[in-house]
């Protein structure tokens, strides 16, 4: 999995406790190979400026990690670049971690543990 943050957090995400592999990468310094290749691509929203500088193709599996929850105009933006969804940082993370296994062909699925948390409902689509 591939985050593309410029935040200096090492964890933008929250997924610290997630078995996934992931690389963190800041928008200018990850390669279109990486970010094709990649099975899932989580982008922190206060990265988006920058990562719309690279023109890089829409692909699927594309997910925006919102950190300021009153931002009415991440949703136009997610679509804008063909995100599949919107999530906020810290919140349905079961969902998450349950998309995350899937695009990784169930390698690290730890079911007991995704399914004890709570709901894992998909977040709104990102046209929503």
């Amino acid at each position: 999995m591939l985050i593309i943050s410029d935040s200096t957090d090492d964890d933008p995400v929250g997924l610290r406790t997630s078995p996934v592999l992931r690389r963190h990468m800041p928008s200018p310094l990850f390669s279109s190979e990486e970010y094709l290749r990649a099975p899932l691509v989580l982008l922190d929203d206060r990265s988006y400026a920058a990562f719309t500088l690279r023109h890089v193709p829409h692909r699927p599996g594309l997910i925006v990690v919102l950190v300021d929850p009153d931002d009415g105009t991440v949703y136009p933006r997610a679509a804008a670049i063909g995100a599949e969804a919107v999530i906020r940082a810290g919140d349905n993370l079961n969902w998450l971690h349950l998309r995350l296994h899937d695009a990784t062909g169930c390698r690290y699925a730890h079911w007991e543990a995704l399914l004890a948390g709570g709901p894992a409902d998909p977040p709104p689509p990102a046209s929503g």
